[in-house]
């Protein structure tokens, strides 16, 4: 038996296992987003929280009510009522993208992979057998 013979094999897993992870590096993609905050040195105290809790809520509210006057200047100004977008438009609201698609494309690449290399050396071992 030649050297040559006896690395095939080994060529082989190592083609194979080279496309399939080849397959598999864009799943990674989706397990390397963490949307989790972690703590932070810095955190806040409950009365910090607080506070900033009230900045913010008083925040949103001071630009609703400047949003809505300029939406009422607008609606005034052109005479007509059409909706301002997003949902209100008929639009269907923005889903998280949780990257399944990713995960499931993966997973079909590297089954069908597996079984092709499967195929390919079923077929090779059997014609070595025959003749």
């Amino acid at each position: 038996m030649s050297r040559r013979l006896t690395l095939r094999p080994l060529r082989i897993a190592v083609l194979t296992g080279v496309a399939a992870g080849a397959l598999l590096v864009p799943a990674t993609a989706a397990f390397a987003t963490d949307p989790t905050p972690t703590p932070g040195a810095t955190d806040l105290t409950p009365e910090g929280k607080e506070a900033l809790a009230k900045k913010k809520a008083e925040d949103a509210r001071t630009s609703k009510e400047a949003e809505a006057r300029k939406a009422e200047a607008a609606k005034a100004a052109s005479g007509k009522d059409y909706p301002r977008g997003g949902v209100a438009a008929g639009e269907a609201p923005a889903q998280d993208d949780n990257n399944t698609g990713t995960l499931i494309g993966s997973a079909t690449g590297a089954l069908l992979l597996a079984g092709a290399g499967t195929y390919v050396l079923r077929r090779r071992t059997a014609g070595r057998r025959d003749g």
